[in-house]
């Protein structure tokens, strides 16, 4: 038996990333694991650490028992503390600790990919416990691998796979929260639309409807004389909707129409992830 043909393109982009990653972190000397990263908090050697946790648990593995410092400034929620275990645990990791124990996680889930026949819809256990589709865990999964990429890529300088299959799973994660960022968080007026073109590596046009309800729904049509339009590159609008950046530090990026005040609470409420 094999992976589900709904799983394959989650678990193609997951390889893709995770090799890439591998490849970029292999030849790093100690000082250049403690570069910050885009991602608010973490080293190089933090995000990889963050990886390493995740795929850990996908696989199976406890989670460490361990007591957070009380100084992590950057760690203010439970969602956040159930993250930083697993980095926090790593932070005194040498490099050729860390590679190591990447490239075995690497092999190990590489392994369960191969063996794993279990149907898209089965339920597995998510962070806190939380119960998923076992297709929305890899989904989603696939997602962070390949937006933590970019923030290794950004912290190292080196830029690229902004087209890889990841990128991919990553436009339709996050246009998937489009709906609810225009209608619920920017309140845009009901019976509205707004526009949004990406153009890049990754190129996309979106319409968000909002009915006399108020609830959004995403379109491919282009709008006619939509209430507010966006106009930005592909690798802007994922830094801003993963909190890499604020709307002011890439105003220059951002081409906005219509209704300004809209348009800033689009940007303002852009951010998707926790």
């Amino acid at each position: 038996m094999s992976l589900h043909p709904t799983l394959q393109p989650y678990a193609d982009a997951w390889t893709h990333s995770i090799e890439a990653i591998s490849e970029l972190v292999q030849p790093l000397v100690e000082g250049e694991w403690n570069r910050r990263t885009p991602c608010p908090g973490w080293s190089v050697r933090d995000v990889v650490s963050h990886l390493i946790g995740l795929d850990s648990e996908m696989l199976g593995d406890p989670r460490p028992i361990h007591t957070l410092p009380r100084d992590l400034f950057h760690v203010a929620t439970d969602h956040q503390r159930y993250m930083e275990l697993q980095v926090d645990v790593r932070r005194h990791h040498t490099a050729p600790e860390m590679t190591s124990e990447l490239e075995y996680m690497i092999i190990r889930r590489n392994r369960q990919l191969r063996n794993d026949n279990r149907d898209p819809g089965a339920r597995v256990r998510g962070p806190f416990g939380s119960d998923l589709t076992l297709e929305e865990s890899m989904r989603r999964h696939a997602f962070d691998v390949w937006v933590h990429e970019q923030d290794l890529r950004t912290a190292l300088g080196r830029p690229g796979n902004l087209d890889s299959p990841g990128a991919h799973v990553t436009r339709d994660v996050l246009l998937d929260e489009l709906p609810r960022v225009v209608a619920e968080d920017a309140h845009a007026p009901r019976s509205s639309a707004v526009v949004v073109d990406v153009h890049g590596p990754v190129e996309f046009l979106r319409t968000v409807r909002v009915d006399i309800q108020g609830r959004g729904t995403l379109e491919t049509a282009p709008a006619l004389g939509p209430a507010a339009s966006l106009s930005l590159d592909w690798e802007t609008y994922v830094r801003l909707a993963c909190g890499r950046v604020t709307p002011e530090a890439v105003a220059d990026r951002v081409k906005t129409d219509g209704d300004q005040e809209l348009a800033a609470a689009i940007l303002r409420n852009f951010t998707v992830t926790k």
